[in-house]
């Protein structure tokens, strides 16, 4: 199978844990996704978002500083047995955080619809969070 890679760097208007937080922390996450929303805070540990539609588990977890996850999507053409990993490191900067969010092993035909969907249902809404809180 071939497999793709998503590349994205993102501001925020916050400071990095708060971000990091709003990645792991169950009720923050749901928050901003308006669904159901399982997340361990464990290494190791699992989770489960946006009602069963990606699940995965956390293989390394720095607060403030970097997340590690095995993700798998309920995508047409998504083997039921592939993870892809993503990494979302998170730095200071003068506006708040920066994040770089890096998405490997995604089967190709996956690649653009991913990429539109963090966008949307991730950056987009975390950044409307933020605003309003």
């Amino acid at each position: 199978m071939k497999t793709g890679t998503i590349n994205q760097i993102i501001h925020f208007s916050t400071d990095p844990e708060t971000v990091y937080f709003m990645i792991m922390n169950p009720e923050k996450h749901a928050a901003f996704t308006g669904s159901k929303v399982e997340m361990s805070e464990e290494i190791g540990g699992n989770f489960n978002v946006f009602d069963g539609y990606c699940h995965g588990t956390n293989i390394a977890l720095e607060k403030g500083k970097k997340i590690l996850q095995h993700w798998h999507f309920a995508e047409e053409g998504w083997p039921e047995d592939h993870y892809s990993i993503c990494t979302f490191e998170f730095e200071s900067c003068e506006t708040g955080t920066k994040l770089t969010f890096t998405q490997t092993d995604i089967p190709e035909h996956n690649v653009s619809q991913l990429e539109n969907g963090w966008k949307e249902y991730y950056w987009e809404a975390m950044t409307d969070f933020i605003k309003y809180q």
